[in-house]
């Protein structure tokens, strides 16, 4: 009878990489060595069969080798993209992540946050629904935080990964407005508890500043909801928008669905621009356009950030601050008005 293989130690990788245990251990936790190291290190242990042990690996480190990802809603499409990348680029750090969904419910956030603090995760990477709530300083201040999207306020977080969004509105609005719309219906899935997100602040602002009849509604990023809202919204009978701009593709993906069980074609009765670029955006008919923000930098930043701040053997009130910059991607979704549009 075949006895069961015995597992590698991280000595004999060391012994047949001709580096140090220490070396092997920062290796094959992606860290403090050369990506060529790195690789080389992997394929060897792989070959030699070696599994890190958690148990012991966290008895001597005090470590979980857990990583919280708190989303604000996985209904969203673009947030599913990024747990799932962020997913595997945490294993590929010799971690793993344990993903929770907010449901773009701000209580259920806090309660949530707190749930994994006390399961003891290493580090958290949250996409805040209310990045304003007082929770985050006191969360903040047990373990390191890495926020995307918004920055917590009054919370000593290890890193953030924000968007430019005053830029991304901008962008939107003038697109929109340099093809001749002026009333446009903004839906945003900030609850009116919420009020202050950036991306809804700036769009206020810039409406005003560029002369555009701005209605902000909120829409929930599951399509059903958001195709609900977006149906009211481009009711008969009510002052119609030439143009919707969604806070989420997969709020416009509503906007699409709605305006196809009303009759209204795509860019010819509604223009309609997204704000994330999933990418899904590009096989609908048509394209929609949408601002982009890099979905891969984004993941490779909060990583590196969070895995940056566990490692560190002490903690500093000196975040470091990744701001991404959006970019705007046109599709056929936009149409130019050939006259100044009435109220219907």
């Amino acid at each position: 009878m075949p006895q069961p293989r015995k597992r590698a130690t991280i000595r004999e990788v060391a012994k047949a990489t001709g580096l140090s245990p220490a070396a092997v251990s920062y290796a094959l936790r992606g860290l403090q060595v050369s990506e060529e190291t790195i690789e080389r290190v992997r394929r060897v242990a792989a070959e030699l069969g070696y599994e890190a042990d958690p148990i012991a690996r966290a008895l001597a480190s005090g470590r979980t080798g857990m990583v919280g990802l708190l989303c604000g809603s996985l209904e969203d499409l673009w947030q599913q993209s990024l747990a799932v990348n962020i997913g595997r680029a945490l294993r590929d750090r010799d971690r793993y992540v344990l993903i929770l969904d907010a449901a773009g419910d701000p209580a259920r956030e806090r309660r949530l946050a707190q749930q994994l603090r006390d399961q003891r995760v290493d580090g958290l990477i949250v996409q805040p629904v209310d990045p304003a709530a007082p929770h985050w300083a006191a969360l903040a201040a047990e373990l390191p935080v890495v926020t995307i999207g918004d920055a917590l306020r009054d919370a000593p977080t290890a890193g953030e990964v924000v968007f430019d969004n005053r830029r991304g509105v901008t962008l939107a609005l003038e697109y929109l407005r340099e093809r001749g719309h002026r009333h446009i219906a903004v839906l945003t899935p900030t609850w009116p508890s919420t009020p202050d997100r950036p991306a809804d602040v700036h769009v206020t602002a810039e409406g005003r500043r560029l002369n555009l009849d701005i209605e902000v509604v909120t829409a929930p990023q599951a399509l059903n909801a958001a195709t609900e809202v977006a149906r009211r919204v481009l009711a008969p009978g009510r002052p119609r928008p030439t143009a919707v701009f969604c806070f989420s593709d997969s709020i416009a993906y509503g906007v699409y669905a709605a305006a196809a069980e009303l009759g209204m074609s795509i860019p010819g009765d509604l223009s309609v621009m997204g704000y994330d670029d999933h990418r899904m955006s590009a096989l609908l008919t048509p394209g929609l356009a949408s601002v982009n923000w890099n979905l891969d930098g984004i993941v490779r930043a909060a990583v590196r950030l969070v895995v940056a701040a566990i490692e560190s053997t002490a903690r500093t009130t000196h975040r470091r601050r990744i701001v991404q910059a959006p970019e705007l991607r046109e599709r056929g979704s936009v149409a130019r008005l050939s006259r100044r549009p009435g109220s219907g």
